[in-house]
């Protein structure tokens, strides 16, 4: 009995086929990427992170990936963030003179600002907000604890 459908439909199912298992697979390496960009495995790649890498780690936010406070949350404005701030920090640390100390730009702090609200929304209902401007104007220690004394660093030691 001879095939009904036409000779060129299992090219096309393969075709569409194929596309769709490559689209998957794209998107899966995409999140991959995404995910392995969030972290201090990235951030503390460069040695001026290193120090709020440990930080960090001894904070009771060691959990939370690096990206969860530091980026916007809405995957339409985090993936331009994330594709700017980490082209600049990129070009600074290799081609530019890094500062000592690193400090959020307005931008950063009510990115900051967004996700400490956003998380901990529940908590800060009875919590009088007005009294600075930001979370972490009070709450200073709290994502990043206190550095080490400066003899007791990473780079003292070197």
């Amino acid at each position: 009995m001879p095939n009904s459908r036409p000779s060129g439909s299992r090219g096309k199912f393969f075709a569409l086929f194929s596309a769709f298992v490559l689209g998957i697979a794209a998107l899966l390496g995409f999140q991959q990427f995404l995910t392995a960009t969030d972290g201090t495995g990235l951030c503390a790649t460069c040695h001026v992170m290193q120090e709020e890498a440990w930080t960090h780690k001894q904070s009771v936010h060691a959990k939370q990936a690096c990206n969860e406070c530091h980026t916007p949350s809405f995957i339409v404005y985090k993936l331009p963030f994330k594709a700017w701030v980490g082209a600049y920090d990129l070009a600074v640390n290799t081609l530019g003179e890094v500062p000592d100390t690193i400090h959020a730009d307005d931008v950063t702090k009510d990115i900051i600002q967004a996700n400490c609200i956003r998380c901990h929304y529940a908590t800060i209902q009875e919590v009088n907000m007005t009294s600075k401007q930001y979370c972490t104007d009070c709450h200073r220690t709290i994502p990043h604890m206190n550095k080490l004394p400066i003899d007791r660093r990473k780079a003292a030691d070197a």
